[in-house]
């Protein structure tokens, strides 16, 4: 049998070479593609960051401490270390934000250093001294530079030698990282953070004074007053007319007129005042101004209140205007047949609710003073929540912290 040849015509004794097959060696590879995601990327960014940071905060720290210590005895050392231990609060800020751009840890800021105008020079120095914050950021900066030679070190060499491996050593050494900026960087304490949370609650504070400023202002120029000077100058016609001799029918008007005038006034003089702060309540108490609202308002209203003693006056003063506020919040706007006013205590917080059968909807942002009440009780640790759904019925809880009258 003869064996047929492969060989192309013309050509003889080769062969024709093969198509590679699919799937073989001979088939060109694929481009190389990066199989990291934005995270890796960005943590990776952040430990090669590390160093030239760490390098500059320890450079840093090393002066202030130095410099600070060797200057102590003199009279600019502690200054020195002082403003060294502001500037160390604005490394730490840095540090936080890096932090938070590039691992997504996010650490609460510190209370800002305060202290007051009479505490002088000597007591500015030294309470910039005793900062717990600034002597924590300078402990951050010293540690850091051993720990950023490590972290950049390693990560790029991973980036050449052991990139399959490195998204796994990117992510634990950042994870040291983020414990160091949670342990060393963070608010002193829960003091710190009550601190912070005070101060926001400050400007809603400063702003519900000054709108019971202007409203007290509003009342008294165009109640009171007005009416004060409408009677002056009735007075003053009487006056007049009893020294021309003219005591008649006139004059007796004009008199009784002047008399009427004095009784809106002095009523609209006792609303005022009730409004700033009622007789009732600093002679009686809660139980006793609470059911003299109830009685002004619009819909039958059931009050109870259960307290062994009383709190302080301020805290008094918020829980009657706050259920001032609510009662006049459903005589205006709730539709109710009926409402229930319930004041307890309950271990060391005094609790308000408010409730009636009416249509409901209220909320925080419905325009009916809800917020406001809530910003101030917010100012003195207090709670306030409001439960409404539409149809009703509208229950809202107030919690405010107790406090003896021998605190306020």
């Amino acid at each position: 049998m003869t064996a047929r040849s492969t060989a192309p015509a013309g050509v003889p004794g080769t062969r024709r070479p093969r198509r590679p097959e699919p799937g073989t060696a001979q088939q060109p590879l694929p481009p190389a593609r990066f199989a990291f995601d934005g995270r890796t990327w960005r943590e990776i960014a952040y430990l090669l960051l590390n160093l030239p940071m760490a390098l500059f905060a320890f450079v840093y720290v090393v002066l202030v401490v130095a410099v600070g210590s060797a200057l102590a005895v003199t009279v600019v050392g502690l200054p020195l270390l002082a403003a060294g231990l502001v500037g160390a609060r604005w490394l730490g800020a840095a540090e936080r934000g890096r932090a938070r751009r590039l691992l997504g840890t996010v650490v609460d800021e510190p209370s800002p250093l305060r202290f007051a105008r009479r505490d002088g020079f000597v007591g500015g120095l030294w309470s910039r001294l005793k900062d717990p914050v600034g002597w924590r950021s300078l402990l951050f900066g010293f540690i850091r530079l051993p720990w950023g030679v490590l972290t950049f070190t390693v990560t790029l060499v991973s980036l050449f030698v052991l990139w399959p491996v490195l998204p796994f050593i990117a992510r634990g050494l950042s994870s040291v990282d983020r414990a160091l900026v949670r342990g060393l960087l963070c608010p002193s304490d829960e003091l710190e953070r009550r601190i912070a949370e005070l101060e926001s609650d400050r400007g809603a504070v400063v702003d519900t004074a000054a709108a019971d400023l202007r409203r007290i202002e509003r009342d008294l120029h165009d109640g009171a007053q007005a009416r004060l000077v409408n009677l002056a100058m009735g007075l003053g016609l009487a006056k007049e007319k009893l020294l021309e001799g003219q005591a008649d029918d006139t004059v007796a008007a004009m008199v009784d007129e002047a008399h009427g005038e004095v009784k809106l006034a002095l009523q609209e003089l006792r609303d005022l005042a009730r409004g700033i702060h009622p007789a009732v309540l600093t002679d009686r108490g809660l139980d006793a101004a609470l059911s003299s609202l109830a009685g002004r308002c619009t819909v039958p209203v059931r009050v109870a209140v259960n307290l062994p003693e009383r709190p302080a006056p301020a805290i008094e003063g918020i829980a009657y205007f706050t259920v001032s506020e609510l009662l006049q919040n459903i005589s205006k706007h709730s539709g109710a047949r009926a409402a229930s006013v319930e004041v307890w205590r309950a271990d060391h917080r005094l609790i308000v609710r408010v409730e009636d059968d009416g249509r409901g909807g209220a909320s925080l942002g419905g325009g009916t003073g809800m917020a406001g009440l809530a910003d101030r009780l917010g100012a003195v640790d207090g709670q306030f929540v409001v439960d409404s759904p539409a149809g009703g019925p509208t229950t809202v809880a107030a919690e405010l912290p107790w406090r003896d009258r021998t605190e306020s």
